[in-house]
């Protein structure tokens, strides 16, 4: 008999800044809300995992979606006419978009990389909407240190090098199966897409002065920083923790840029206890 995942995966239509996008969008467990946010230029199946961990999924109801143009969702109609560019207002409208599409009440946030950038955005402008945010290698100002270009190119194979982009990125100590699961989600982009979400990330996603703004009281704010990410470093994230007052940080040895998919096995260990603290958080 075959053994079924108990992730169900369904798709429906929102609005997002006046255009109506199909959305693709997986689901499993239940309680406390966990809405999951993918990396730049993949998608959702990066959390496949964490649902089907019982551990979470007994107390947590795990969402992730696609954001248009990136997996199962669709660009919007008209795509070909237009370059790909996620901004910052973009990207807060599209998930909040989500969550009101969702009926979405108190939800716990949770994003890797550029994602891990947005939810401190939204931890300072949506806090009262918010149960906490986990940033996955997210930091409040980063410097790019490649050229984008590369990234999409008639000459290039796009997915190719996105994927030789961020194989760096991987700890070499993670599962063989699983980095290249990983890199097999970025060979499926989107044309321009890796590079569309990287303007968020590398320029229009950086705070300034604002990171001591946010109310850890009223939004809890984790930070988990893979030892071997070269993007979001751990120094970096360091210092973010350090703008944010009553933020919590923690390094995670032997995991790269990708935690979620790169290395389950061990990720739960750093997640499990802040999803404990979460859930039960202390009178």
């Amino acid at each position: 008999m075959p053994q079924f995942e108990p992730i169900v995966g369904r798709y429906f239509t929102m609005s997002v800044a006046g255009e109506d996008c199909r959305i693709y969008v997986e689901e499993a467990g239940q309680g406390i809300p966990l809405l999951c946010l993918h990396t730049a230029g993949s998608d959702a199946r990066q959390f496949r995992h964490l649902m089907t961990d019982s551990a979470v999924t007994d107390h947590f109801r795990i969402i992730a979606f696609d954001l248009p143009w990136h997996g199962k969702s669709n660009p919007p109609v008209g795509f070909r006419e237009r370059e790909y560019q996620l901004t910052t207002e973009l990207y807060k409208e599209t998930i909040m978009a989500f969550v009101a599409a969702y009926e979405l009440v108190d939800p716990v946030i949770m994003g890797c990389s550029m994602g891990g950038r947005v939810v401190l955005h939204l931890a300072l402008e949506r806090a009262g909407q918010l149960r906490a945010v986990i940033a996955l290698e997210g930091a409040d100002q980063l410097e790019p240190y490649y050229n984008l270009d590369w990234l999409h190119r008639s000459d290039v194979h796009g997915g190719e090098v996105c994927a030789a982009f961020v194989s760096a990125q991987v700890a070499p100590q993670s599962p063989d199966e699983y980095r290249w699961e990983t890199l097999w989600h970025y060979m499926q982009g989107g044309p321009g897409v890796f590079k569309g979400d990287l303007f968020f990330y590398w320029h229009d996603g950086d705070f300034d002065d604002r990171a001591p703004l946010i109310d850890t009281d009223q939004c809890p704010v984790f930070l988990l920083s893979g030892e071997y990410d070269s993007s979001c470093t751990p120094e970096r994230t360091a210092a973010t923790a350090a703008h944010i007052d009553g933020s919590k940080a923690t390094v995670m040895p032997g995991i790269g840029h990708f935690p979620m998919s790169e290395n389950p096995a061990l990720f739960r260990e750093y997640l499990l206890p802040v999803l404990d603290e979460i859930r039960t958080p202390q009178a």
